[in-house]
Formats: C-alpha cells, structure tokens, sequence
C-alpha cells in the first residue's frame, strides 16, 4: 500500500499537455464528415444542361433599327444573357447585357438596336451578332453567329461593277451608271499607283438623286454643304448627284476626292492611330483639282491678316463656316509645299509610314528629318506668315509654396519657382491653419510617430493583462 504523501506535499497534478495538432486534425476531420453527410453522395449532384440554341435572325427596316432573336431551349434559368453585336470590320464586338429569361424550356431571346436611341446606322452596314449564356453553375456557352447587310431598301437600286468600283444608282440610265463607274474606277487606279497600294476588296458606290434622301442616309447632324462622303469602315462612298449633273465639271471632283480617302486609308491603316487630318485632306484636293489660284487666294489672305489656322488646328474636325473653306485651302497648300520642298516620294513614304503605327512627329521625321512642328514652321516660312497667336486655356499662376517644403512659403508676396503650382490644402502666408486644414510634412511624420507608440504601449498593456490571467487559471502551469 503506497503511503498518501504529506498534506504539504500536495499539489493539483497539471493535466496532459494537449497537442494541438491533434485537435485540429479531428476537427477538421469532423468538419469533412459533416459536409459530406449534408451533401450526399456525389452522384446526386447532377449540372444543368447546356442551352441548345436554334438559328438566330437579324431584320429590320432601314431608318427604323434591326431586331435580333435567338431561339433557345434552356434546362434551367440562366445567370446572364448577353449578345454580342459587330459592325462592319470592328476591333471586337459591342456586348450587351440583356434580362435572362424566367422560363425554363424553349424561349426566344430578343435585343432591339433602336437608330433612335443607339445612333444613326450607315447604309451598307455589315451586322454580325452572336449569344452568349452564362448558367449559374457552368461556363459560358456561345451561340451561333447572324449576320445581315443593312442596306437603304427605300429606292430600286441599278447596279453595274468595274474592276474596283461598284455603282449603285436609281435615278437615270445606263450610261449615267457607266460614266460614274468610269469616274471611279480611274480615281481608284491612280491614287493606289501613287500610294503604292492594292485594293483588293470592291468599293461601293451610292449615288442619291434627292437631297432629302442622302441627307438621311448619312444620318443627322449631317453639314449642308455635303455633298459626298466615303466611309473607310465600310468601304463606302455616298454622293448627291442628279443624273443631269453628271457631266458636270464638279462630278469629276467630287468622286475622286472621296475615292481617295478610301485609298488613303487602305494605305495607312493600323489599329493605333490615324494621320491627322490635314493630310488626308489635303491629298483628296491635291490629286482631284490641285492647288487651284482660289486655294492660293485664300491662303495668302490669310496669311496677310494673320486669321492662318496652324496645322496642329486641323488634326481633327474642321471647323464650319468661312473657317471650313479655309481649312481645306490650307490643307492643299501644306501638301504642295510638302512636294515642291522635299518631293513626291518622300510624300508617300511619309504616308505609307502611318502603316507601323507611327506617331506623326515619329512619321514626318522619318520621311524629312523635322518633326510636325518644325514643317509647320517651314510652311508658315515659305507663306510668308509669322506663326498666329494661340488661344484657349492657360496655366494658372502658381500659388504660394510651405517653408517647410524648401520653397519661400510664409514670407507675403512669395510664389512657388516658375513650373510648380502649390499643392492641394496648403496654407497662404500670414494666415492661421484652422482645424482640418492640410499640415506639413514635418508635422504629419510627428504625429505619425506618436500614434506608432501610442498603439504600442496599448498592446503591449493588453498583452501583460492577457498573461496575468492565464497564471491564475487553475491548471496553468506555473
């Protein structure tokens, strides 16, 4: 019989150390146990099906949109419907979320492109759109593609092609058709000789009778004084003439002149930027009527009453009224300069550049060693013109810069060194910070600091009370 120690002798005997590993182990064992009991046997989760989709349409009325459908059987509602819709030759598609359906079985899925409300569509427009479908416990599964030519179905239209070009007109005879073929056909021939570029693909030709009817077709917000337009996009040119205009010495300008933004573009294109505007422009005047006295006239009066537009003024839209002239008097003056000065080669080996992506300064100094500036100078030289005065917003004057920043804040009158603008929330000289107004570097470090050790001193005071407590616990273990 073993003797019971003294009374002095005894002590709580400390339980077993636990090992925590062991104990997250079983629980985590228990945890997998439960999930698997809630859910079953892994056989009797069973995934929707995909949708089987039918043929899709694309209709519509030109003036009115197009109505796209989707025919489709659904196992079970979808998390997300949406369709994708290109036009013409687009980067990538315009993807647009429509309400899923709440019916499970064969529904038709439809999306209303609305020329009221989504914009102004372009005769002979290609329209592609495709459906997508995203169940809630799969992948996204598309369906197949509709495709459709948006066309102006309002007239009859004749059609003759030639090797380049096809016409389309309703209004006139055959001999109207041929001779605007004619037209096209050499613009196109003797603009790619130039630039050094095949066409390969057709170019379509419209020619509207009605001024009504071809302002309608190239949409609102159309400029009076239209009367032709091309459309890289869709390789399209649009015109107003009547079949008694067609022999009219202004046909023979017009039809080049667009023709040849088609050709221009075929020559440049790349997904990164387009030559600025001046320059298409003014090939289009130069290579359809030249550098006529009327241009000249215009330009040199400009030049005299200092009201010349600098080409950086003419990368984008031109302006309307007097100034829309201008512009393209300009534009043909820059392009004859370009010639007589460095000559027609380096002209189209500036042009074909814009192919690589280019940027202008990166193309005009690759072609004559100046960026665009240094030939808008040159230009401006040779007209005789000093540079005009530029307009538009300006800098701000610069505000007052903090002492404790190095500049010379604090002392009345002081400014921030010239290029530098006084930060957001700084205070003027002279005056009292307020309450919430922006404080100094050296201030905000100060503060910074103290709340560091005031965070410190907080937990270091939670962790002594945490180890105190765990002492006086019975089986701690001393």
């Amino acid at each position: 019989m073993r003797p019971w120690p003294l009374a002095r002798d005894r002590r709580p005997v400390p339980p077993p150390a636990r090992r925590p590993g062991r104990t997250l182990l079983a629980l985590a064992a228990a945890g997998f146990a439960a999930v698997a009991l809630l859910a079953g046997p892994a056989s009797s989760v069973v995934r929707a099906a995909d949708p089987v989709f039918g043929k899709p349409t694309i209709e519509g009325k030109f003036g009115d949109g197009l109505q796209l459908t989707q025919p489709v059987t659904l196992d079970a509602t979808p998390a997300m419907v949406e369709v994708l819709i290109t036009f013409a030759n687009a980067q990538g598609p315009l993807v647009v979320e429509v309400p899923p359906p709440t019916a499970t079985g064969p529904v038709t899925l439809r999306y209303q492109i609305s020329v009221a409300a989504d914009g102004h569509i372009l005769p002979n427009t290609p329209v592609s759109a495709r459906w997508r479908i995203t169940p809630k416990d799969g992948k996204a599964v598309v369906g197949p593609v509709a495709k459709t030519l948006y066309a102006d179905e309002r007239f009859d239209w004749q059609t003759v092609s030639g090797d380049l070009v096809r016409v389309h007109w309703y209004e006139g005879n055959a001999a109207f058709g041929n001779h605007a073929l004619q037209i096209g056909e050499k613009a196109v021939r003797d603009t790619s000789a130039l630039l050094g570029v095949t066409e390969k693909d057709p170019i379509d030709f419209f020619v509207y009778a009605d001024q009504q009817a071809f302002y309608d077709a190239l949409g609102p917000g159309t400029r009076e004084n239209v009367g032709g337009q091309a459309n890289a996009e869709i390789r399209t040119m649009f015109a107003l003439i009547t079949p008694s205009e067609i022999d009219q010495p202004w046909v023979d300008v017009v039809v080049p002149h667009e023709l040849t933004h088609l050709v221009f573009d075929t020559a440049v294109r790349n997904p990164y930027h387009f030559p600025p505007r001046w320059l298409n422009e003014g090939l289009a005047v130069y290579l359809s009527e030249g550098y006529t006295a009327s241009y000249r006239s215009d330009v040199e009066a400009a030049a005299r009453d200092g009201s010349l537009i600098p080409l950086d003024g003419l990368v984008g839209q031109f302006p309307t009224g007097q100034g829309f002239f201008q512009a393209y008097a300009e534009s043909v003056s820059a392009i004859d300069f370009f010639i007589r000065t460095y000559g027609q080669d380096a002209l189209v080996s500036l042009i074909g550049s814009y192919a690589d992506g280019r940027t202008d300064d990166e193309a005009f100094k690759a072609a004559i060693g100046v960026d665009t500036a240094g030939f808008n100078d040159a230009w401006l030289a040779d007209l005789g013109a000093t540079a005009p005065v530029r307009y538009g917003p300006k800098p701000a004057p610069p505000g007052p810069v903090p002492s404790a920043w190095g500049g010379t804040g604090g002392l009345p009158g002081a400014t921030s060194p010239p290029g530098e603008q006084a930060p957001t929330g700084s205070v003027a000289p002279g005056s009292t910070p307020r309450p919430g107004d922006a404080t100094t570097p050296s201030s905000r470090t100060t503060v910074l600091g103290l709340t560091l050790v005031t965070v410190a001193v907080i937990g270091a005071a939670v962790l002594l009370a945490w180890s105190r407590s765990r002492r006086g616990r019975p089986g701690a273990i001393p």
